[in-house]
């Protein structure tokens, strides 16, 4: 691995390495529990805003704009923090994740939270890629696995954690208070960064234009991916809007080879350990996010619990994801990052098709240990994957690689997120095609038609199950094929750069 000027961290004395490791783990959960906190702050920011029930459509974008801005951050902030160090950086983007909070929390129309969600996304982007890239400077090779897996599991964690977290707040202090607890949190974080020692790369610059053109190509392809249009074909818009981010990203690779410090170097995007890794985090992304959304729909519908159990349920997979994050840490210098990505997708693919048999009686102990297999291999691949991308760059571009391998799983989960919207309407409607009203007729006595009652309604279920088992043999096919890229993870050095 490459010794780049950006390659260590210096700690100031006193703060030792496991201290390092609890501050960018917290920054990154801080962070990553915001994708998620504000989903059940909705109702209660719909009524204080008095958005009206018909435009959730809008009220949607809460959330989305988080997601777009995180997403386009990261590797923006990567690359800065390459150049300019990573604890500057680090520390610049708490302060515009704190400005976005408090306009969030200070916010009286949805178009004002909508765009201070942006500017918060854009500080948060940076916590994840930029707490990767000193964890992975901070501790000798043997235990830079521990140290991805510790910042990694602590972004699931945060993830996991939101809509409980938000839930709580929001029932004991409202809405608002949400974003003001951000802002404390992320002060003192800040503050406790500065015990470390900041080592910029006076040598790099970093790439504007290219930062502003690969900003585009997130940008318009997330929001094609995102389009439930793609799959129905009843909008030509995401076709457009594609095919657009298709003729940017082609842009941004002919701009990067004329550049003189490009964004991403071209040896770094043809670098095998860099493709793999990216290509296994997408498919990652893909299976992870049907699993998200199937657990608890298949619970509160035909599975006929309340929402309370089917979050309970959803709660055995996500727990497991932190703990197989630091597991796949710890396991990483013993047996290499290829055999422990393989048996983290064998787990979770295993976990998702024992959950796609499940009957309408399921329950413990089995529920469980199918939940908590699928949990538990999502969360091994977190470390080996992104030690694996890691590990092929030379110092100057670690953070920048690292903020890819992030995006490339959040672009998994958006485009598997439209992909199982219109995929579910379409198969649901195919499935209960034949099925007709158990309207009464001429002539029937009650007990003749609350027997067809009952046979349409147990149709209908078997109808909604045979829907959400599909989706999770579908999440467990795309782990299994997330094998493929795993098979080509093989030890490589850094790649020459121009």
């Amino acid at each position: 691995m490459g010794n780049g000027p950006a390659s260590s961290i210096h700690r100031g004395p006193g703060l030792p390495s496991w201290l390092v490791l609890a501050i960018v783990g917290s920054g990154a959960m801080v962070t990553a529990l915001d994708q998620t906190v504000v989903v059940t702050a909705l109702p209660a920011l719909m009524l204080d805003l008095k958005i009206p029930f018909t435009e959730l459509d809008r009220v949607s974008w809460v959330v989305t704009a988080y997601l777009l801005g995180y997403t386009v951050a990261m590797p923006i902030f990567g690359r800065l923090a390459d150049v300019y160090g990573y604890i500057r950086v680090y520390q610049a983007s708490l302060v515009i994740f704190i400005i976005g909070t408090s306009l969030v929390a200070l916010g009286t129309t949805l178009e004002w939270v909508i765009a201070a969600r942006v500017i918060q996304a854009i500080g948060g982007g940076a916590a994840v890629p930029v707490g990767m890239a000193v964890a992975s400077g901070l501790l000798p090779p043997e235990q830079r696995g521990l140290a991805l897996g510790i910042v990694g599991g602590a972004a699931e964690a945060g993830s996991m954690l939101g809509p409980i977290y938000g839930g709580a707040i929001v029932e004991w202090l409202g809405w608002r208070w949400i974003f003001w607890l951000n802002v404390p949190q992320a002060a003192l974080l800040m503050l406790a960064l500065a015990g470390l020692a900041n080592r910029p790369n006076r040598e790099e610059r970093v790439d504007y234009l290219g930062s502003i053109l690969l900003a585009a190509v997130l940008l318009t392809l997330s929001l094609a991916v995102s389009r439930q249009g793609l799959f129905t074909l009843s909008s030509p818009l995401p076709f457009i809007v594609g095919s657009a981010g298709l003729l940017l990203c082609v842009l941004f690779l002919w701009q990067q080879r004329r550049a003189s410090f490009p964004l991403l170097p071209p040896p770094v995007l043809r670098s095998l350990p860099v493709v793999t890794a990216n290509l296994a985090q997408f498919l990652v992304g893909i299976a992870l996010i049907i699993g998200l959304v199937t657990i608890p729909l298949m619970a509160n519908t035909v599975m006929g619990r309340d929402p309370f159990t089917g979050a309970l349920w959803l709660l055995r997979l996500t727990v497991a994801i932190p703990v197989g994050a630091v597991l796949g840490g710890l396991l990483l210098p013993l047996l290499g990052a290829r055999p422990i990505t393989i048996i983290g997708l064998l787990l979770a693919a295993a976990g998702l098709l024992l959950a796609g048999n499940w009957t309408i009686d399921i329950a413990d102990p089995w529920l469980t240990i199918h939940l908590a297999t699928a949990g538990l291999g999502f969360g091994l691949v977190i470390a080996p994957i992104a030690a694996h991308a890691l590990d092929a760059v030379s110092g100057e571009y670690r953070a920048a690689v690292a903020s890819l391998v992030v995006v490339s799983r959040m672009l998994g989960m958006t485009l598997g997120l439209a992909a199982l919207s219109a995929w579910g309407v379409e198969h649901f409607q195919a499935l209960t095609s034949g099925l007709d009203l158990p309207l009464a007729r001429p002539g029937e006595d009650l007990s003749e038609v609350s027997a067809r009652v009952a046979e349409y309604n147990r149709r209908l279920t078997d109808a909604g199950l045979s829907l959400f088992h599909n989706f999770l043999r579908s999440a467990a096919v795309v782990s299994l094929l997330a094998i493929l890229p795993a098979l080509l993870m093989r030890r490589r050095g850094p790649p020459s750069l121009p």
